[in-house]
């Protein structure tokens, strides 16, 4: 650890993803919560800018210009990069000619989709031996890819819908063979997910074979492999999951919140962007189903190898009361109408106090190992 009185913590945001403005804000909100109590006393915190095409930039935007993309105009931001050599421990700076060392003892990586959470980044905190907020590279990698994820659900034994997959090289030699499967699986509607996307990009429903079709290349634009899954009547409820494995006590879930999306489904514009959908909590459940919930959210969370936080998202089926596992987003949205610290919230846990948390828990993870 450094020797600066309080921790230094290296905040990054933005990435390579299509999620890249949602990181931003999202990062803002962290910024806020790190300059206020009980943050302020035990941080200081160190951003680090990722651009759309790859580039690392340390710098100090405000809050507003972190969020609306303006902190990359700033002429005070210096291009970065975090040492994989365990003993420098830090981010090293890069101007004029010279390359300056930052101690770092702690990384928050509020970064969303495809080399955000994913394990990419996770793995080089790993390289480099620093702590860093949120879950490793193995459950990184599952969560974020649907085929994965489904399967290891299916071996855990934690219900979630029917599915099936392809890859592009079997649309590629046998389409029509492709389409006959999901149909014959899953009926319609079905719905055609890239396996590595996240936040409802290139998400699609189709309710013929025509759509069905045109939905696989929607998604093949976003990823090499893809993933049908049933249509499930019912209610999309969240739970916001916390805590440790290594200390099971740690470990809990929220009782779910409800998802009233705006759009046929919860799609990205509906999650960021118009602001149409609202959320309800606790969700319209009996107080007998919301715990069931509860205890599936755990009971997944757990079952993925989840550190530090996740979201749990499900479908409670009408009719018959099923409560199946959609899927774990291991860095969930932190803008003003996210649900992750929207059901913090409601369980006690001002948003501030949950970065602490969740700091504290990066903290914890694998003590001594670092």
């Amino acid at each position: 650890m450094s020797e600066h009185p309080k921790l230094r913590v290296a905040l990054f945001f933005g990435g390579v993803s299509s999620e890249h403005e949602v990181s931003c804000v999202s990062a803002a909100a962290w910024l806020r919560a790190l300059r206020e109590e009980p943050c302020a006393a035990r941080y200081e915190v160190f951003p680090i800018g990722i651009t759309k095409t790859g580039r690392w930039l340390a710098c100090t935007p405000t809050p507003e210009a972190m969020a609306d993309g303006s902190w990359e105009r700033d002429p005070g931001c210096v291009p970065c990069v975090l040492s994989p050599d365990r003993q420098d421990h830090g981010v090293w700076l890069l101007r004029d000619g010279r390359a300056d060392l930052v101690p770092i003892d702690l990384c928050a990586p509020v970064l969303h989709g495809k080399n955000g959470e994913d394990g990419t980044i996770q793995g080089l905190f790993e390289l480099a031996r620093i702590p860093y907020v949120g879950c490793g590279v193995l459950s990184s990698a599952v969560c974020m890819d649907k085929v994965l994820a489904n399967t290891v659900m299916d071996a855990a034994g934690v219900p979630h819908c029917r599915w099936t997959s392809a890859t592009r090289a079997e649309a590629e030699a046998g389409r029509e063979a492709v389409l006959d499967r999901a149909e014959q699986m899953l009926g319609y509607p079905i719905f055609v997910k890239p396996a590595n996307a996240g936040s409802s990009v290139g998400v699609s429903k189709a309710a013929n074979r025509a759509a069905l079709s045109a939905a696989l290349d929607t998604a093949l634009r976003e990823d090499d492999k893809v993933v049908f899954e049933e249509f499930i009547d019912g209610q999309e409820v969240e739970c916001a999951a916390i805590g440790n494995p290594d200390d099971p006590a740690t470990v809990a879930a929220t009782r779910p919140g409800e998802i009233l999306a705006g759009a046929e489904f919860y799609t990205y514009d509906d999650k960021y962007k118009n602001g149409v959908s609202q959320t309800v909590i606790p969700a319209h459940l009996s107080a007998e189903k919301l715990e069931e919930v509860r205890a599936r959210a755990r009971e997944a969370y757990l079952a993925l190898g989840c550190t530090g936080l996740a979201r749990c998202d499900f479908f409670v089926e009408r009719g018959t009361g099923r409560v199946l596992c959609n899927e774990l987003n291991t860095m969930p949205g932190f803008t003003a109408i996210s649900m992750y610290p929207k059901l913090m919230e409601h369980e006690g846990l001002t948003f501030s106090a949950l970065v602490d948390r969740l700091l504290r828990l990066a903290q914890d993870r694998r003590k001594g190992a670092y």
